[in-house]
């Protein structure tokens, strides 16, 4: 059985500061608090792009990488889900319920040491509390894409941004898994939604998916194109995974009291401007990361009430050489309209 392994001698063809092998790794022996979990599904994440490219903390080669999977118990201790149950992985580890952040401090995320990774067919050993029954109307790619992405916008759209029915809400770069969440959460519970994208298909895939409408954000008239679409209504919130140029016109777009919140700043790392024009009309600016395992099992609720299906870009059959640097290749370039998937096959890879 063979794992995902960052590696400064790469196996495959995918040629960043590290690379990745595929190799042989050793279960830990579960506790009594502990489950066994075999891998279903596992997808990929931007995240696990720039841990390839050394632009990520506490990069520690040997990690196996990926943060989102969905799998079977096997072995569990006082759980009260069964063995045979199809679960979900919380992605992070420490962080319980408060919503200011993790309590302690000590926040991890799977796919880099002392976490264990999800793109491996060794079944791996999870804290019971982490895992949450996997919704039933999701098929083993769906939920494989949820975790993650789907965390971090519940956290962006409910905690920090506060959106709730009525609301008009921009989501910025739509075809991304979290900004694609952003936009089915709060499509779900009733907010007008508006995205922006420099692709016109994506633009037409998301008011497929609920979308009001979308505007080109390298338009020299995109704002003038995002108030058309407005009308007489003001923006209650903005979810954005960019920063960039829009930051400065927000405030003519934005009612009083509106809130940004920003989960990464893809488009400028120095950061974003925020002005007196933000400060006047009492808009706030919220950094948002990830969320706890109280929020993973509410944004699980909220999938599985509202049947939501996660937007799924490409699903590989089988975890070997040609999966993963086809995955992470579609990734780097931005190819995807939703989630890359790899269905882990339940018997060994072939030989690579």
């Amino acid at each position: 059985m063979v794992s995902v392994t960052l590696s400064t001698n790469a196996t495959t063809e995918t040629k960043f500061k590290y690379g990745l092998e595929l190799k042989n790794q050793n279960m830990d022996r579960p506790e009594s608090n502990q489950a066994v979990v075999e891998i279903q599904a596992a997808a990929l994440n931007h995240r696990d792009v720039w841990i390839l490219k050394g632009m990520y903390s506490a990069i520690i080669p040997g990690s196996v990488l990926g943060s989102d999977a969905v799998g079977i118990i096997t072995k569990n201790g006082t759980s009260q889900l069964p063995v045979g149950q199809r679960v979900l992985i919380n992605p992070g580890m420490g962080w319980v319920s408060d919503e200011r952040g993790p309590e302690d401090g000590n926040y991890l995320i799977l796919g880099l040491l002392p976490c264990f990774g999800t793109l491996t067919e060794e079944p791996v050993v999870v804290n019971q509390e982490e895992l949450v029954a996997c919704p039933q109307h999701l098929t083993s790619a769906e939920a494989a894409a949820l975790p993650l992405a789907g965390l971090t916008a519940y956290r962006a759209v409910f905690t920090k941004a506060l959106v709730r029915e009525g609301d008009h809400v921009l989501v910025t770069g739509i075809g991304g898994g979290v900004a694609l969440f952003a936009l089915q959460f709060a499509v779900s519970v009733g907010a007008h939604v508006y995205v922006t994208s420099s692709s016109p298909e994506k633009i037409q895939k998301a008011i497929q998916l609920g979308a009001k409408g979308g505007v080109n954000y390298k338009s020299e008239t995109c704002v003038a194109d995002l108030k058309k679409l407005l009308g007489d209504n003001l923006l209650s919130a903005v979810i954005d995974g960019a920063g960039g140029p829009l930051y400065s016109v927000y405030p003519k777009l934005m009612k009083n009291g509106g809130i940004i919140s920003n989960y990464g700043q893809t488009a400028n790392v120095k950061g974003v401007g925020y002005t007196m024009s933000h400060v006047i009309k009492n808009i706030e600016l919220r950094g948002s990361t990830m969320g706890s395992r109280k929020e993973f099992r509410d944004m699980v609720k909220l999938v599985d009430e509202k049947k939501i299906k996660p937007v799924v870009s490409h699903v590989w059959n089988g975890l070997n050489s040609t999966s993963i640097d086809q995955a992470i290749s579609m990734m780097s370039n931005g190819e995807q309209f939703g989630k890359l998937v790899i269905e882990i096959a339940s018997t060994n890879s072939p030989k690579l």
